[in-house]
């Protein structure tokens, strides 16, 4: 074998070796799109990062532990479909994903109806919501808007959202006031 070869193969390894660390990746079948920390169980990755963890770092998020969910990850667990009208066009739009507290179960997380879940998204937007309220109003993790994957730049490539049309009181407000606790973007969970 060439030299220049084998020093590439080398350290193609090494990288590739790096890359699967249980401390800074979650899945071997492709990047983090979800992280979550707080009270979970025993997490698929070690803590922190102040390098790897950039946008968690510079958010001021800290943790010994983290559960982190790739694409197939989430798309894995059982779906659920909703409509909502979006204030973005007031029409109609469908929206598919796990359920935010499925996920939050496959994360092993620790929770009761009083629990919060600081929902985070990667322009800094933090909402919380108690469990009970994600489980009353169905809250989803979407990773489908109309059939497609959401995109980042977008309104992915996930959103923590419900069905708003069918929450009797939100669904009485103006369609604008219905998603202020629906983060876009959402890439971190904290279980409080």
């Amino acid at each position: 074998m060439k030299k220049r070869q084998f020093l590439g193969t080398a350290a193609w390894a090494g990288l590739s070796a790096a890359m699967a660390a249980p401390a800074h990746a979650a899945a071997a079948g492709g990047p983090t799109l979800l992280t979550v920390t707080g009270a979970i169980g025993a997490g698929n990755r070690g803590k922190l990062d102040p390098v790897r963890d950039q946008m968690m770092y510079k958010q001021k998020l800290s943790f010994d532990k983290a559960y982190g969910f790739d694409f197939a990850a989430l798309t894995a667990l059982p779906a659920v479909t909703i409509k909502p009208t979006l204030e973005y066009d007031s029409k109609q739009h469908t929206l598919r994903g796990p359920l935010l507290l499925d996920v939050m179960k496959a994360a092993g997380a620790r929770m009761n109806d009083n629990s919060k879940l600081v929902l985070r998204a990667i322009d800094g937007f933090a909402a919380v919501v108690t469990v009970a309220q994600a489980k009353a109003q169905r809250y989803i993790v979407a990773t489908h808007l109309d059939g497609a994957p959401m995109a980042l730049g977008g309104l992915g490539p996930l959103w923590a959202v419900y069905d708003a049309d069918t929450v009797p009181e939100m669904a009485a407000k103006p369609v604008s006031d219905r998603f202020g606790l629906c983060p876009w973007g959402l890439y971190h969970v904290s279980v409080d």
